[in-house]
């Protein structure tokens, strides 16, 4: 087994990655992953916002039209692999021709912070032990193993 070791300035750019994410999240933002395992990807990593899954909706047009009414920020964090970019591509050109603000953002901060090494969300619970602790604060790290 190879022992991978992280990088702090990862960790420290992941940290403000989600303390980004959780004030788009305050502020009403949408955010919205592919299916379970990626958001208990981001809460493990200290995301405490509401998030939408795309797998919940019947299809694209079903997620569509339920989020038409919504005039707040859409951001899609799906996987970058093969399914992720087509269900993104989808994604953008309907919301955008439903009017919708839609953002790639942090989804492209996200592989530029990991640098392509994260391709689906739910490997982010790999760097939970290290980012942000139990109470968001870098301090205590030690205490994440006695959960």
């Amino acid at each position: 087994m190879r022992y991978r070791s992280i990088d702090n300035t990862i960790i420290d750019r992941l940290c403000q990655f989600i303390d980004m994410l959780n004030e788009e999240a305050e502020n009403g933002s949408v955010v919205v992953v592919e299916g379970k395992r990626d958001v208990e990807a981001l809460i493990r990593i200290g995301f405490n916002g509401n998030v939408t899954m795309l797998n919940r909706f019947k299809g694209i047009t079903d997620f569509v039209d339920s989020q038409h009414l919504i005039s707040k920020k859409i951001i899609l964090l799906l996987d970058m692999d093969r399914t992720g970019k087509y269900l993104t591509s989808r994604l953008v050109a309907q919301l955008q021709h439903k009017g919708n603000n839609v953002t790639l953002f942090y989804k492209k901060t996200l592989a530029k912070i990991t640098n392509g090494k994260i391709r689906h969300i739910e490997e982010l619970v790999t760097y939970a032990p290290h980012v942000c602790g139990l109470s968001g604060t870098m301090g205590r790290r030690d205490l994440y193993f006695y959960i």
